[in-house]
């Protein structure tokens, strides 16, 4: 008898506990202002020390995933990427199917898918004088057209913010084939 009653105590409290439990609603927070945190207007005042919630990068940081180009965009900066600039990428890890993928998305609709400047937008009047890739007047290399991607040239606008760095450089490689095939 006595464990009877024990035995039906506990299962009494259990059920108390249990039956006040509703899953539709949270649980309690014990520190609730570490789920609740206080929301911030981009260009409001903040509690920061110049008194604005939109705040600067730390100086020298930088962003996640991007890699910095130390050569600047100047008509200096792109004769001394033609003359030291190469493609970091081996020749065995040149992958000249994925360039033709990204040269036909970012760069055949202008340059045309040959290289010979003859791209739909050419073709259609929209834009002119797009250069065949085997001009001699050119003379490009890894390092010219590098830097062409990265800040754009004449008409020609960036690529930097489109195409990863590798990505680039398989373009670059894809265009020298170009290159060459025009050559021939």
């Amino acid at each position: 008898m006595k464990n009877l009653k024990h035995i039906s105590l506990v299962a009494v409290l259990l059920l108390s506990v249990t039956s006040c439990f509703d899953k539709s609603e949270p649980n309690y927070q014990f520190m609730p202002n570490m789920y609740e945190s206080e929301g911030y207007e981009t260009y409001g005042e903040a509690a920061f020390p110049d008194g604005m919630a939109a705040q600067l990068p730390a100086e020298g940081s930088v962003a996640r995933g991007h890699v910095p180009f130390d050569i600047e965009n100047s008509t200096e900066g792109y004769e001394l990427a033609k003359a030291t600039l190469i493609s970091p990428i081996d020749s065995m890890h040149v992958d000249l199917t994925r360039g033709k993928e990204l040269y036909d998305i970012y760069c055949g609709i202008c340059h045309g898918n040959k290289g010979d400047g003859q791209g739909n937008l050419v073709k259609r009047e929209k834009i002119l004088g797009i250069p065949s890739f085997d001009d001699i007047g050119r003379a490009i290399n890894q390092g010219s057209i590098y830097h062409t991607i990265y800040y754009g040239k004449n008409a020609m606008g960036s690529y930097a913010n489109q195409l990863k760095e590798e990505e680039r450089w398989q373009v670059v490689s894809y265009v020298l084939k170009l290159k060459g095939d025009l050559e021939k």
